[in-house]
């Protein structure tokens, strides 16, 4: 396909809303983080002196790189693209400020942008520049090189919050210069829009308007259900169906299929949760979760996983037989059969076929994994960013059309503050939905400035909350209700991302302000696991999820352990799992992604943490930090992910672990049919071994989360009871993944949406048996 074609077909621009007023960094402490941030990703010329903006290099230097990068460059790149590339820095970039200053000023908490402003400041001072570069010029004062040797040591630094900003700013500054970059797509042939497939059209909605006023809007209903995810979707389908007078709200807005898939950066803002990602209160772990119209499912990989047995059964022993009945297989079929879930009309990308071809030449269990593509082949790599196609069966394009067409109603734009409930008989009733609204602006976005605002009272007979596993429980909370099991409970299937080994070596007295937590907003990092190969396949091609492994999924007598799939290669996803070690480096090794190949591993976690609300500002907070047993079964996978790749015929070999070097192959090597007996490889392996997966040094992240308002068969265990009802409440119920009794060990969507058709059918019936007593 041409590049004429491409633009014909491009998805729509989807403006970003405005930032908040008020810059988040003066003057000087821009100037000194925009050095940083081109010392990460620096201009790059031939030249024997040290100029203070561009980094230095030798000209056989210079000229080594450029062959290197053109060793991945498309036939139809530009002459000058590698030139170009070569020379661009973020500071140079305008929509790389924009970001990171939407980031800091909206996202980030209010201790993390004064950790990271106290930081800034020193760095512009003798006394703080001493301290921390061992320098007494200002920082952007230094040449880059210096300025390079700066960073690589603070890795290693005595300064806790120095290492923080060694581990978090590289992938910060990698990721939304991935986003903003003019050169890097053409120098990797990465389009705008999925090469394959077409534009589909969805489905039209027709969202609830309210005029302007400054009184309360009150809305009767039958149902209300806060929350368009993969639960609240399936309720909706059949409380609709059923013939109940129904209203869908959620806090996100909709994005027709001729908006998707977005860019990367206005995806992060319009379809993420917190701008893409929230991190655990240690820092441990970052959190993705979906927030728009359909919830998680406009921005999941298309996998649909039933439950597996051994889950099911620890469920059951739990006091909950319904998930070892008949019936409960019958709900996970029923939601498979709406979003045609097959293998049949896969096609593996390499990314998932190395999985695959790796598993069967070691001898490891691995299959195909189901598809919700409606039946039809679906070669798309986009859609972690919303599906043009229209062809992914979330929410938006099945279970929510369903429930319009049998009169369902619906309001985007709806944050919901509390539930009300009535007390006046003794017991706590659910009455309604308190929040507010916020319309679109006149042209139809979000972007505008001219939004009404309304206060909006939903009455309701049946409230069912699918906020999802971060927010359900801090709507409950806000609500008044103090079961202590809320929030608690929380599993999340982490991954890992191992930074650097420090020491800490300096008491807090000496230097205060640098010892508050250091809580930045840092973009994606995970399981990975990354490797080269010889030629080129374009991994953003092809279903991003197609492949499992699973021979390290039941590594105790309880079925915990890992499984292994392959991850999106949207280059700003994938990019920040790359250590950087240098400018040049970095800026080559970026050009290998159209050879490369991203793996993940999926560890089902015993151990659990919880989500409170922030004291000052009420945001989701999260307090989880993998523990010993899961992290050891993280580091088996890993273990397995690489020889996996080994015998598939990676080139290289790579941990996103800085203090662990990449396991490069001999191809002068004589002894192939060694496989991974080669003891060079066997001796790379040991070393990753030993370094192991300790805390603080590792970082994980999760897509999945799960578990907090947990359902239970006697209420001091648990926040719903095995029908979804809120233990101590009438009328209000939960329906999102956020009852799991723990984790599913494989990717939530299915068994979130079998659990909520258990539910929501159990609503109806109520609801049936209410209205006749009546007549």
């Amino acid at each position: 396909m041409s590049s004429t074609e491409l633009n014909l077909i491009a998805p729509l621009e989807s403006p970003l809303p405005p930032v908040p007023e008020g810059d988040v960094l003066t003057d000087s402490q821009w100037t000194t983080f925009l050095a940083i941030a081109d010392t990460f990703i620096p201009a790059i010329q031939v030249s024997s002196s040290h100029p203070r903006d561009n980094l230095s290099v030798q000209a056989s230097e210079y000229a080594d790189a450029v062959d290197k990068i053109r060793h991945s460059l498309p036939a139809d790149a530009a002459q000058d693209a590698v030139q170009t590339y070569l020379a661009e820095k973020p500071s140079a970039l305008p929509g790389f400020r924009k970001l990171i200053q939407r980031q800091f000023r909206q996202y980030a908490r209010k201790d993390a942008v004064k950790g990271i402003r106290v930081i800034l400041s020193a760095l512009d001072t003798r006394p703080g520049c001493l301290l921390l570069t061992g320098y007494t010029t200002a920082f952007h004062l230094q040449p880059v090189h210096i300025r390079q040797e700066i960073l690589q040591q603070w890795s290693q630094s005595y300064l806790p919050p120095l290492r923080q900003l060694a581990k978090l700013l590289p992938p910060l500054c990698i990721s939304t210069y991935a986003k903003e970059s003019a050169s890097m797509n053409p120098v990797l042939g990465f389009p705008r829009a999925p090469v394959h497939g077409k534009p589909g059209k969805g489905f039209d909605y027709d969202f609830l308007q309210l005029p302007p006023g400054d009184d309360q809007e009150i809305i009767d209903t039958d149902v209300v259900i806060v929350g368009s995810g993969c639960g609240g979707g399936v309720c909706a389908k059949n409380l609709a169906e059923a013939g109940h007078r129904l209203l869908v709200t959620d806090r996100g807005y909709h994005f027709s299929a001729k908006h998707l898939p977005m860019s990367t950066a206005d995806a992060a803002i319009h379809l993420f949760h917190n701008g893409g990602i929230d991190v655990s209160d240690d820092n441990s772990v970052s959190f993705i979760a979906g927030q728009s119209w359909g919830g998680g499912g406009t921005i999941n990989w298309s996998a649909s996983l039933q439950t597996q047995a051994f889950v099911r059964q620890e469920w059951a022993d739990e006091g909950l037989p319904f998930f070892t009945s008949s019936e409960y297989q019958t709900c996970l079929d029923r939601v498979c059969q709406r979003m045609g879930v097959s293998t049949k009309h896969i096609e593996h990308n390499d990314n998932n076929r190395f999985i695959l071809d790796g598993a069967r030449k070691l001898g490891y269990s691995a299959k195909e994994v189901p598809q919700n593509t409606g039946g039809n082949k679906h070669y798309c790599g986009y859609c972690t960013l919303g599906c043009g196609a229209a062809e992914k069966q979330g929410p938006v394009v099945s279970w929510l059309p369903d429930a319009a067409n049998a009169g369902a109603e619906f309001m985007e734009g709806f944050e919901a503050d509390k539930i009300v409930f009535d007390t006046s008989r003794g017991n706590k009733i659910a009455t309604a939905v308190e929040g507010t609204w916020t319309s679109r602006d006149e042209m139809g976005g979000v972007s505008g400035t001219n939004r009404t605002k309304r206060k909006v009272f939903i009455r309701a007979k049946r409230v069912i909350v699918s906020c999802g596993t971060l927010h359900s429980p801090l709507l409950l909370l806000r609500s008044g209700l103090t079961n202590p099991q809320i929030g608690k409970n929380l599993h999340c299937h982490p991954g890992k991302n191992p930074p650097f080994q420090t020491l800490t070596l300096v008491p807090p007295r000496l230097f205060p302000a640098l010892y508050q937590d250091s809580h930045l907003l840092i973009q994606h990092q995970a399981t990975m696991v990354g490797a080269t190969f010889q030629h080129a396949h374009n991994p953003w091609e092809g279903g991003i999820l197609t492949a499992m492994c699973d021979e390290f999924s039941y590594l105790d007598s309880r079925g915990h352990g890992a499984k292994i799939c392959a991850t999106t290669m949207l280059p700003s996803w994938y990019l920040p799992f790359r250590p950087w070690r240098s400018g040049l480096e970095f800026k080559v090794l970026a050009s290998e992604m159209p050879r490369a190949c991203g793996h993940l591993a999926v560890v089902r976690d015993r151990d659990t943490g919880r989500i409170y609300s922030d004291p000052v500002d009420g945001r989701c907070r999260i307090a989880y930090t993998p523990s010993l047993f899961d992290r050891r079964n993280a580091l088996e996978a890993v273990l397995g992910m690489c020889k996996m790749l080994y015998v598939t015929g990676a080139e290289k070999i790579w941990l996103s672990k800085s203090d662990v070097m990449p396991f490069v192959r001999d191809t002068d090597a004589t002894n192939a049919e060694e496989g991974i007996n080669d003891p060079s490889f066997q001796s790379w392996l040991q070393s990753v071994r030993s370094k192991g997966m300790n805390q603080p040094e590792t970082t994980w992240a999760t897509a999945h989360q799960m578990g907090t308002c947990r359902m239970s068969s006697v209420e001091k265990k648990g926040v719903v009871d095995p029908q979804g009802k809120v233990w101590g409440t009438e009328g209000l119920y939960v329906a999102d993944a956020s009852v799991f009794p723990s984790a599913s060990g494989v990717n939530p969507m299915v068994t979130n949406m079998a659990i909520a058709d258990m539910i929501s059918r159990g609503v109806a019936k109520g609801l049936r048996v209410e209205e006749g007593a009546r007549l």
